[in-house]
């Protein structure tokens, strides 16, 4: 599912144009990018979490040039899903998303 077709589902489930959609929905991007940036975590209960995730540093590998490179620690952004989202994700039959996916896809 793209941006596009996302808001063209919320504007016909609530009947809110799609400007306005759009615009909630980017304001809803920045403001978690914002957050992130500041080093705060968004919590949705529910829903799940937009964290970030500290990575150490360690040693890895060019192996064009077959050297090793200092990757210094860094902080990168992640998504945990609630334990109610996961459970229900994990209900869905197999067959079921073969065949919303040939409908998203016809």
């Amino acid at each position: 599912m793209k941006k596009a077709d996302l808001i063209n589902m919320i504007s016909d489930q609530t009947g809110i144009p799609k400007v306005d959609v759009l615009v909630t929905l980017e304001s809803f991007f920045v403001n978690v990018k914002d957050t992130l940036i500041e080093g705060e975590n968004i919590y949705i209960r529910g829903f799940g979490s937009f964290i970030t995730k500290k990575r150490a540093a360690k040693v890895g590998r060019n192996i064009k040039k077959n050297t090793s490179v200092y990757i210094p620690e860094h902080f990168v952004p992640a998504f945990k899903p609630a334990k109610e989202f996961v459970d229900e994700v994990k209900k869905l039959n197999p067959t079921t998303v073969v065949a919303v996916k040939e409908e998203v896809l016809d």
